[in-house]
């Protein structure tokens, strides 16, 4: 049964009432510096109620749980998003969705087959995500201006290698990891990266999110060796991290350690998945497609998070071991709330804590399970030990919040405020508000302000009604109260409004909020310069999206024409499109009509659907030639990429084969 937000507070309280440290260490901090280390880690995928200070009651996490009773418990931080890539560019850059360069995960398919694992061992520039400008400025860069040694461990996710968004090019000495977040689909790796190098690890090849061998048992250990290799990338970031410590400690330092645990696959180590077999009990195996199958997810699941908080401990031994732990400042959190998929059994572990689970309500929703995290803050000496806040904070303000720290100038182009004075016990500015926005999962955005909770959800699709919901005494967002609070939420309009400004990349826009796609505007210009005399042409509003889910209609009239096009979508996109019988939208449509005469057609695209009427097949096949010089020109490419899409502006076309056949 869900705990209510009070008795989750209380519980925490008194979890955390339990002080192991000495009051008095800040006489004992190391003494190279006045300005302390600073250790941020991050979980991937960490519901808010996995640990147990935060009501975690199957999971054991004594090292978090420690570092929660000689520090303080944040009750309601928020991630940047609800999902890696964007939740990270927040943390990074101290800018909150509405002004982030990266606002969803961006796989950037159109360099090839991304998706391809051994494709991406062959070419590592298929690795990783669209990266991030080196014009933005990033946290690891204001604290290397300030004299820090800067590290980062773990995964990436803003920026593929050989890119200038690499963390060694975005403010980091150190990195050892993954790049990709793609390649983090397995805990097996072939390689990792230590700086702009790879790390070859001795582990065969097994395809992202392969499934058992045909014919295996699901109940036999043996048939799930292929997802049991040698080097578990956990264990190796773990050991740089700990070498980064050790190697650093003569001077400040910055650990970013952006654990990949518990991410799926379901991936731990025997021994901690066999202490909670014997806790939970038997249970049936996983062998969905969406991630590697497992024997026993439950423990598995169980496990990880518990090794995570194993490695916590090792890196406070080593601080300990250092005279380093009472002149560093940890902080630990999670990117976003728990997953759903995967053989994960969120309901059994309570994994949201106070908010509602599933799909719709954690991972990639901004309800407040997919963006309510857990954050805990240990600093001897500076914070109070057992403590616990209310204070409404971001991932935004971790930026101004370790300037601060370090005494380095806050950039004024951030959306953060510092909460060092709540970590110190002193008077706290608050933020008028908190937003977010994610173009993914049919377009969202979410305000808080105070107790309310405004959110937009299927923008994409033209809803942009708002619900609002009272967090104080409805923390699971069930009862939208919009109707009897219109004041309020005429106010989140506003702000919804005023924080959102038109993203960079076409990717992240959202036409509904009034963005403009450079895509669109590029399509237009296309017809307007490769189309000419004989050819006659209007240009209406709008366009048309052709992609691997576009349909073919009378296909019997336009055969040729029909196969021209199929060959050159199967050349650059790896797709060809399917013939459809029935009236839909998204389709091509071919119709003979013998009064437009020999080697004449008529092209009209909309946003619905694309129309070519010839009098036979050389109109068709001039109609063909046509779409293509308007299409963009990657479809010219030789190189497939990953299902791209090809915008065609929405324009009315007549011509004939007394036009140029002459190709881009």
């Amino acid at each position: 049964m869900k705990k209510t937000f009070n008795q989750l507070l209380a519980l925490a309280l008194l979890l955390s009432s339990c002080n192991t440290s000495d009051p008095d260490a800040a006489s004992n901090q190391a003494g190279h510096s006045d300005q302390p280390n600073i250790i941020y880690i991050l979980a991937d995928d960490l519901g808010y109620g996995e640990l147990g200070v935060y009501g975690q009651e199957l999971i054991e996490t004594p090292n978090l749980d420690a570092l929660a009773a000689n520090g303080m418990i944040f009750t309601q931080h928020y991630s940047g998003a609800p999902v890696c890539a964007p939740a990270r560019c927040v943390l990074m850059t101290g800018q909150h969705g509405g002004h982030a360069y990266v606002r969803g995960n961006d796989e950037w398919g159109e360099r090839g087959k991304v998706w391809d694992y051994q494709a991406m061992f062959d070419n590592p520039f298929l690795e990783g995500q669209r990266p991030l400008p080196d014009s933005i400025v990033t946290v690891a860069e204001l604290l290397q201006s300030g004299g820090y040694t800067t590290g980062a461990v773990g995964k990436w996710g803003l920026g593929a290698p050989t890119t200038e968004g690499v963390p060694n090019r975005q403010g980091f000495d150190f990195f050892y990891g993954y790049n990709c977040q793609r390649q983090a689909h397995t805990f097996y790796p072939m390689h990792l990266w230590k700086n702009e190098e790879r790390d070859l690890l001795d582990n065969k090849f097994v395809e992202l999110h392969a499934d058992l061998p045909e014919g295996a048992d699901p109940n036999d250990p043996a048939s799930y060796a292929d997802f049991q290799l040698n080097d578990y990338a956990p264990d190796l970031i773990q050991k740089e991290a700990l070498q980064f410590i050790e190697d650093s400690q003569d001077a400040p330092f910055f650990l970013y350690y952006a654990s990949i645990i518990p991410h799926l696959p379901l991936q731990a180590p025997q021994e901690w998945v066999e202490k909670y077999q014997e806790k939970l009990g038997t249970e049936e195996p996983f062998t969905g497609s969406s991630y590697f199958p497992n024997r026993t997810p439950r423990a598995t699941y169980a496990a990880m998070i518990a090794y995570l908080d194993y490695q916590v401990g090792e890196l406070i031994e080593k601080l300990k071991a250092l005279g380093e732990y009472e002149n560093t400042l940890i902080i630990f959190s999670s990117d976003n709330g728990p997953t759903y998929v995967g053989g994960v059994d969120a309901d059994l572990f309570n994994s949201a804590g106070p908010f509602r689970e599933g799909y719709g309500f954690t991972k990639g929703f901004v309800h407040e399970g997919g963006i309510r995290v857990p954050m805990i803050a240990s600093w001897p000496g500076h914070i109070q030990p057992g403590s616990s806040t209310e204070h409404i904070s971001a991932f935004y303000d971790v930026l101004p919040t370790l300037c601060e720290v370090a005494g380095v100038s806050t950039p004024e182009k951030t959306d953060g405020i510092s909460f060092l004075p709540t970590l110190l016990g002193q008077d706290q500015k608050e933020h008028d508000y908190l937003y977010w926005e994610f173009p993914s999962y049919t377009g969202q955005q979410a305000v808080r302000m105070g107790k309310w909770k405004g959110i937009r959800t299927g923008i994409l699709n033209g809803k942009v009604e708002l619900e609002l919901y009272d967090l104080s005494t409805d923390p699971t967002e069930e009862n939208n109260v919009v109707e009897a609070f219109p004041e309020v939420a005429a106010q989140i309009k506003q702000i919804m409004s005023d924080a959102h400004t038109q993203a960079p990349l076409d990717r992240f826009k959202m036409e509904e909020l009034g963005d403009v796609k450079t895509a669109y505007l590029e399509a237009r210009s296309r017809v307007e310069e490769r189309l000419d005399a004989p050819q006659k042409w209007n240009l209406e509003e709008g366009y048309f999206v052709l992609n691997n889910r576009t349909g073919l209609r009378g296909l019997e009239n336009a055969p040729g024409a029909i196969e021209k096009l199929q060959q050159q979508l199967k050349q650059t996109g790896g797709y060809e499109l399917q013939a459809i019988n029935k009236d839909r939208n998204n389709t091509i449509v071919f119709s003979k009509d013998s009064k437009l005469g020999a080697g004449n057609y008529r092209l009209h695209s909309s946003r619905e659907n694309i129309e070519i009427t010839a009098g036979d097949e050389n109109g068709f096949q001039q109609a063909i030639q046509t779409l293509m010089k308007i299409m963009d020109d990657k479809i010219w490419q030789q190189e497939e990429m990953h299902n791209p899409t090809w915008t065609v502006a929405a324009v009315d076309i007549t011509g004939s084969t007394a036009v140029s056949n002459s190709s881009l």
